[in-house]
């Protein structure tokens, strides 16, 4: 069977970054509930605090795992190997379906922020979304390196309407710079848990970036300076969003039903306010690419070890991509573009954060099993350091979660969907062991 290293081209450090940014941020868009629901010095505060309890456990354990195994599947054949082919099924299950979730966020958000030119476009939303949607696969067909290429551009198109945002607001309002003092003072627990949910979904996807290591040049060394400097350009667009919101002094309801277009609207006009328009169709477009990129890798690895049908391996003749794959992956989200987008965070973390407590154990595993094999990059922790570190992603995780089935029977609803998801996993393995049982006896596969 063909491989995917067959595919035209690698991908290079500032293609990576750009792919890597665009998986986990596409820039602030998505942000804009969080000053609802937490107010201005809340926003502040969980932007800059949840990245480090929430993000850098996972970044460093990507970074390790990587660098012990930088194949094509990432975390699924880390999971697979430290733990056998049971859990590397529901690692990879369980990462499919949220990418699934995830997904069908992007086409939504496309068509809020098309309207600010084109009002009417909420009546053809659903057209619009499969548009996206089926062009992004033919994208995905084409290869990973015009995937990079692509989303280099449309990340540049992220950057400069904020960058030129912060620009006005710094140059053309004469009231003097003012800092919200990060606090949570005075908020519930519900809001709070609604605020980490929309700061976690605007942060998820440092292991999605590495289902397609072995399409990368040089993986272990282009990944490290990649997601560096992917991570750097988010705490920074992300605190300065923060400032401007707090500066403008715009009304956090009308943030929330305009989005940032009616930021810009406010601080420059109505040409910035299409300018961050266009912006935002840039990023979802490119968040919808970069994860689809992804999420298409699994099912062939999975496929490969008789977990998914055969099919779903088969490369295009030309591009070596998984076209099957990535067919089917656009199917599924087809049908997802229904769920509100409120709903569909909650379902994404929950799904996500189940996958990640996997990849983690993974980690604690290796260290264990296989504490001499060369690891070109180390988190410089012994055993007890990484379980306190792993305890901080995980502790943020059932402070959301609680907090999102207390807050209202609405909510209550999706939570428990999600929880149903999970627990399909068990049920589609029995349906896997019955039709080859002798998986029941692997602990891994080569």
């Amino acid at each position: 069977m063909p491989s995917l290293h067959k595919s035209s081209g690698k991908l290079r450090p500032l293609q990576l970054a750009a792919i890597i940014f665009l998986t986990v941020s596409g820039g602030p868009y998505g942000l804009e509930p969080l000053f609802s629901y937490v107010g201005n010095h809340g926003a502040l505060l969980l932007l800059l605090v949840t990245p480090f309890l929430w993000d850098v456990p996972t970044i460093l354990t990507v970074l390790e795992l990587n660098s012990l195994m930088p194949v094509t599947g990432g975390y699924y054949q880390w999971v697979k190997h430290a733990l056998g082919i049971r859990w590397a099924f529901y690692e990879g299950w369980w990462t499919w379906l949220y990418t699934f979730i995830d997904l069908a966020i992007y086409p939504v958000l496309f068509v809020g922020y098309a309207a600010f030119f084109f009002p009417e476009i909420a009546v053809y939303k659903v057209p619009v979304c499969l548009a996206i949607i089926w062009s992004s696969a033919m994208l995905n067909i084409l290869g990973i390196v015009p995937v990079g290429k692509v989303s280099l551009f449309l990340g540049v198109g992220v950057l400069i309407p904020f960058l030129t945002l912060f620009l006005v607001l710094l140059t053309h309002h004469s009231a003097p710079l003012s800092v919200p003092t990060p606090s949570l003072k005075g908020l519930s627990y519900s809001p709070i848990s609604m605020g980490l949910y929309t700061v976690m979904w605007n942060f998820i996807g440092w292991d999605n970036a590495t289902t397609y290591a072995g399409e990368v040049t040089h993986p272990i060394r282009t990944y490290l300076v990649s997601v560096t400097i992917a991570f750097a350009l988010i705490i920074v667009i992300y605190a300065l969003t923060a400032l401007a919101v707090h500066q403008s002094g715009i009304d956090p309801t009308v943030l929330n039903s305009g989005g940032f277009p009616a930021l810009g609207l406010l601080v420059g006009g109505r040409w910035l306010g299409m300018l961050v328009a266009a912006g935002g169709m840039a990023s979802t477009i490119g968040l919808y690419s970069a994860v689809l990129l992804s999420v298409s890798r699994i099912p062939q690895v999975m496929a490969d070890d008789q977990l998914l049908p055969a099919k779903l391996c088969i490369l295009h003749p030309r591009f070596g991509t998984p076209y099957i794959s990535i067919i089917a992956s656009s199917g599924i989200v087809s049908i997802l573009i229904l769920w509100t987008f409120s709903d569909l965070v909650v379902m994404d973390i929950i799904l996500y954060g189940a996958g990640l407590s996997l990849e983690f154990l993974a980690l604690m595993t290796l260290r264990v099993k296989e504490p001499l094999r060369e690891r070109p990059f180390r988190i410089p922790l012994n055993n007890t350091g990484l379980l306190l570190m792993i305890l901080l992603p995980m502790g943020i995780y059932m402070v959301a979660l609680t907090g999102a089935i207390s807050s209202s029977e609405r909510m209550a609803m999706p939570v428990f969907f999600a929880l149903g998801m999970l627990l399909s996993a068990e049920f589609v393995w029995r349906l896997i062991l019955w039709r080859n049982p002798h998986l029941a006896s692997a602990k891994t596969l080569k």
